[in-house]
């Protein structure tokens, strides 16, 4: 009789764990939107968010999850017929591209092998074509565990075309990886607290930089929950168009001070080593990496199962026999790996824990490895 499971272990690159002083802070009497106690909260909120951005840009926040951010990058910023680049390495760069072609935008889908960052020189041949709006962008691809160089891509598009518009997908990737939306000169930046900010879903934070402004006063694409002009006239006040999720908002706070106190280098470098011992345990243990390390993403890892071995059964009994859940492939891999999220709220040993759990399922499947050899790489590594 299998015995009943009374812990259950996330492990996927979003919904993230959630630390006990955010769930804390979200048990908050609701207090009024529109006054002066929600004012300062928002504020707050606001100004970290700008920390986290590397920015002095503006910031607002929507309710909504990471795509609604994806989708008010584009309908403020374009009209119909414009020309616009994607850089296509995975499921969420499909996603940019439905978007933009959702909104009628003359989408040139640069698609790139999976597992593989977007490469500059592509890039660069692309530009040299003739003129385009946009280059949109993944910083970090979750559904293939790859981390875009986005410094040395926007310093391609800024060197070749110089007035395009740089926007960038970070949803799992701020505050995971390095992002420096100033300094680089990146033009529309969207995050989702339910990743490296520990926060559930349902928030959406965009930056905006003066260039995409300019874009914003001549766009023509259908707006109006979306509209970044409306969330501008209530933002000095501490205050957002629609009715805020003020639980979420809440604990969004409480997670942003938690990065704060930590200190953004060494976040990036807790994220850093979450990668490094997942790619030392599944290397220990013979499994094949999606990514090459030049590119492996610091919040989620892309696995290939054993041979003979289905990865949609791993997920299964991974959940079934051990209450550890791991994320799917998508799209074009679905089915043909499986990915190990560690962002946010992940340590060491949680990931060690899940390996453990691996190595013991592989072998009640029978398949032949060295046993102990993956938690053994991960423990030597610490």
């Amino acid at each position: 009789m299998a015995r009943k499971l009374i812990k259950y272990n996330l492990m996927i690159p979003g919904p993230t764990p959630i630390p006990t002083r955010v769930l804390s802070a979200m048990n908050h009497d609701m207090i009024g939107h529109r006054g002066p106690l929600f004012s300062a909260v928002m504020k707050e909120v606001m100004e970290s968010l700008r920390w986290a951005y590397e920015t002095k840009n503006d910031v607002f926040v929507y309710p909504s999850s990471g795509t609604g951010g994806m989708e008010v990058a584009v309908v403020n910023m374009f009209s119909p017929g414009d020309k616009v680049i994607v850089l296509n390495i995975g499921a969420f760069g499909g996603r940019f591209v439905k978007i933009c072609k959702a909104y009628g935008l003359d989408v040139n889908d640069v698609k790139f092998e999976r597992g593989k960052a977007a490469d500059p020189e592509v890039l660069k041949a692309e530009l040299k074509k003739g003129p385009v709006k946009a280059v949109l962008m993944q910083h970090n691809e979750t559904s293939t565990g790859v981390l875009n160089d986005v410094k040395t891509l926007a310093k391609v598009v800024r060197d070749n075309q110089p007035e395009a518009l740089i926007i960038v997908d970070a949803v799992s990737g701020l505050m995971a990886a390095p992002l420096k939306t100033d300094e680089w000169d990146l033009d529309v930046v969207v995050s989702g607290s339910q990743k490296a900010f520990m926060t559930p879903p349902g928030i959406a934070a965009v930056a905006i930089s003066a260039r995409a402004w300019k874009a914003n006063a001549v766009s023509k694409c259908p707006k109006h929950y979306w509209d970044l002009a409306l969330m501008k006239e209530e933002a000095p006040k501490g205050h957002t168009y629609t009715t805020p999720p003020e639980s979420l908002i809440f604990g969004l706070r409480e997670g942003l001070r938690m990065l704060k106190e930590e200190g953004r280098e060494n976040v990036f470098a807790r994220h850093a080593a979450n990668r490094d011992l997942v790619r030392a345990a599944a290397r220990g243990l013979g499994l094949k990496l999606l990514a090459d390390d030049s590119h492996a993403s610091p919040a989620v890892t892309a696995l290939f199962p054993p041979e003979g071995i289905d990865a949609e059964e791993v997920r299964k009994l991974m959940r079934d026999d051990f209450g550890v859940e791991l994320a799917p492939g998508q799209a074009d891999l679905k089915g043909k790996i499986f990915r190990i999220g560690h962002l946010g709220y992940v340590e060491a040993l949680d990931i060690i824990g899940a390996f453990a759990a691996l190595e013991v399922l592989f072998k009640r499947l029978g398949v032949k490895t060295n046993f102990g050899a993956g938690v053994k790489a991960a423990m030597e590594l610490l």
